[in-house]
């Protein structure tokens, strides 16, 4: 008959090892954030949000702007955890403030929208503002008609102020028309919306169609977004060669994240 301190001490040893395993994996990312944010974000397309969060909340400890606003998303869309705007908000305020285009973009559609965060014409300017200067054209496009009424708004506007409104089935149809039309831009904003279940159901498959056309067209995001799809196999059959050439096209393009994970497995001498 077995003992039952020797079932404790070998229970003991395996949450030991589990532990030990956890914490080289934390290091893992904090030494290599870039890589760290890729392994979250393949976790994300494969609908394993608490694995993502696991990396990004790490990430996020030590303020990585990309961790920070990928959190944001999961607490706005509820995935893999109760939705919660208010929380939402601070994450992408932290974010926005860690210097991430997309977070200060996200922030200057939600209070321009004044419909899932309170209307504030004045942060969605500062917000908007900072991620045109970053070089983020949609802010650019957006500053220009802030405040303006809606009918002067570009169909691709009305789609975006339809989403950081929460109206997302309108949103997803109407990116739906435009990328039909060859809008590229609203192809891959449509695309995120299949991965992701917002608005219309969750299909990779469809999600995977979509990137690539966006990515042959020439989008950066699409480019990036298609290489993490060959890279785990989750929309895409796997293929790392695949993977590096929509990194590397990505990356010419200077997409910040292709950027950081192209370097990052360069200077570890590896592959994706």
């Amino acid at each position: 008959m077995i003992h039952p301190r020797t079932l404790l001490g070998a229970a003991l040893v395996v949450l030991t090892s589990v532990s030990q395993a956890q914490d080289s994996h934390r290091g893992d990312w904090l030494r290599n954030p870039a890589m760290g944010n890729y392994k979250a974000y393949a976790e994300f397309k494969m609908a394993h949000y608490a694995e993502a969060r696991e990396v990004w909340e790490t990430l996020a400890e030590v303020g990585n702007g990309d961790a920070l606003f990928n959190l944001g998303i999961l607490a706005e869309d509820g995935l893999g955890e109760p939705r919660n705007m208010k929380k939402a908000e601070t994450l992408y305020t932290s974010a926005a403030q860690a210097g991430n285009f997309k977070a200060q973009y996200r922030l200057g559609m939600l209070y321009s929208a004044g419909t899932l965060l309170p209307r504030d014409v004045e942060k969605a300017r500062v917000f908007l503002t900072l991620a045109a200067h970053g070089g983020d054209r949609d802010a650019i496009a957006t500053l220009a008609t802030l405040g303006q009424p809606a009918a002067s708004l570009t169909p691709y506007q009305r789609a975006e102020f339809l989403g950081a409104s929460g109206e997302h089935t309108k949103a997803a149809a109407l990116y739906r028309q435009l990328a039909e039309a060859g809008d590229r831009r609203a192809q891959t904003r449509l695309a995120w919306m299949f991965e992701a279940g917002r608005g219309v159901p969750r299909d990779l498959s469809e999600a995977a169609l979509r990137f690539e056309s966006a990515a042959v067209a020439g989008e950066a995001e699409a480019q990036y977004a298609l290489a993490v799809m060959y890279r785990t196999g989750k929309g895409r059959e796997r293929d790392v060669a695949q993977s590096l050439v929509w990194l590397r096209q990505a990356a010419g393009q200077s997409y910040p994240p292709a950027v950081a994970a192209l370097a990052s497995s360069q200077s570890a001498g590896v592959g994706l």
